[in-house]
Parts: structure tokens; sequence; C-alpha cells
């Protein structure tokens, strides 16, 4: 079996991959100090109820927060006995090579949801991901990553809102019922939604006006329904892209040693 980590700048996700599907899948807020001993020990107590402790054979690691990196690889090592692939890595390889500035290093998250959305959805597409960042990934007709745009997440817009004006309250991301607010904490969950809404379909627009193409767009990441609800814009909701792009790199380093 395969074990697929996908470390974020909020949470790391591990899955266990069977050959066909995941049979289980486990979330930790990331933390550059975890060891890998740690880890073990939350991990393993949670493969135990699902019976998948001896069965981890090779393993998968995306992140795109460089120094928890170590401590998985120790924890892949140590505990399961397999060199863990690192997306991003000169022997990692992609099915098609990113095509951007010389010199660029990219996100190793944007890589993986560039190979699972091209695999899903073909070509010509925008992967929008609701993450700590809101990212948008441009697919090219082969499958390249060929660039996108990073704005600044809805939680952290929220949270930079908070902290600027000491009046303003925490507010949680929900779609209000009307646009007009009446009051504080119903204008600014407002402005948060729609404001968001707004930015998307305003990027999207001039991407594809850039690209001159009818380009689809696929929306990943923990508020992507969330915002689905307020826009026709998305062909496709994938709460497992990240994942499932692990698997399919890890396949076609296999296939292609």
């Amino acid at each position: 079996m395969l074990l697929a980590i996908d470390c974020g700048n909020t949470n790391t996700v591990f899955s266990i991959w069977n050959g066909t599907s995941f049979v289980a899948t486990w979330r930790i807020a990331t933390d550059h100090k975890r060891t890998a001993d740690e880890y073990f020990v939350w991990l393993s107590s949670l493969m135990a109820l699902t019976k998948t402790e001896a069965s981890v054979t090779e393993a998968i690691i995306s992140s795109t927060v460089p120094r928890v990196v170590f401590n998985l690889r120790v924890l892949c090592d140590r505990y399961f006995g397999c060199r863990p692939l690192v997306v991003g890595k000169p022997d990692c390889r992609l099915p098609v090579a990113p095509r951007v500035d010389q010199g660029t290093t990219v996100g190793p998250d944007r890589l993986v949801n560039t190979v699972a959305g091209f695999d899903r959805h073909g070509g010509n597409l925008i992967v929008v991901d609701f993450g700590t960042a809101t990212t948008f990934d441009v697919v090219d007709h082969d499958g390249a990553y060929v660039g996108g745009v990073i704005a600044p997440g809805v939680n952290l817009s929220l949270e930079a809102l908070h902290m600027a004006a000491a009046a303003l309250p925490h507010v949680d991301v929900t779609k209000p019922s009307r646009a007009i607010g009446t009051n504080t904490v119903a204008c600014m969950q407002s402005g948060v939604y729609w404001g968001y809404i707004g930015l998307v379909e305003g990027i999207v627009r001039e991407v594809r006006r850039e690209r001159a193409a009818p380009m689809k767009v696929i929306a990943t990441g923990g508020l992507a329904s969330l915002f689905a609800q307020g826009t026709e814009l998305f062909h496709a909701i994938e709460d497992d892209l990240t994942m499932q792009g692990l698997v399919l790199i890890s396949d076609y380093n296999k296939e292609n040693v």
C-alpha cells in the first residue's frame, strides 16, 4: 500500500491507497517541530483502527513547508522501511515538466493538482485551490503547468481584517442570505464571500482572455463547495484532487524507473 502525505501550511493529510481506492485518511495540524517519532505515535494509533499498520510499502510526499520534509522522510524510512518520493525533488519525475521562467520553483501542491486535474479533465484547464492561499493553476493542452495566480486565502484575509481593525470580530466564512448586511458580522461575511466570488470570476476571465481558449475550471480545497454555491463558474468540485495526484505521480515513477 501507498502512504500519500500532503503537507500544507495549515494541515497535513495522510492517506492510505490500496491500489484502487483510499482506505483511510487522517489530518493533523502542520508543525515543523513535530518529530518522526511523534508522527508515528499518532499515525500508528489511527492505522491500528483500520488494520493498515503493517501494510505500507511505499510513500510519496508533497510539502509546501520545506522544514517538515526531513522528519516525514525519517518517518517513512524508520517506521515503514521505504524511501519516499518527494514531489519537486530531482528524483521525482512528472508526466510533463512545467513550463515556467528559468529558475522558478513551483509549489509541489500546484504540480500535484496539475497532474490530477489533467488526468480527470484534460488540458486547457484552470485549477482553483481554496487553501491557506487561493491559487489558480493553468494547465496547458498537454498537461504542463504553465503558470498561475496566487491570492490571499479566505481565512487569511479574515484574520488580517480582524487584526487590522480592532473593533471587527472574528467571523465564520459562510454564504450570506443577502449581499447587504444589516449588522457588522453580516457585512463582513458578505464582503468576504462575494468579494472572493468576484476575485475568482475576475481572475478566470483574465486568464481565459490571455489564453484565447475556452478553458474548463475546477475547484478543490476545503472551501470549494461553499464558494461553488455562489457561482456557475466551476465545471467540477474535486475534494480529493491533491491526494489523487500523488497516487498518479507515484505510479508514473514506478512505471518509468
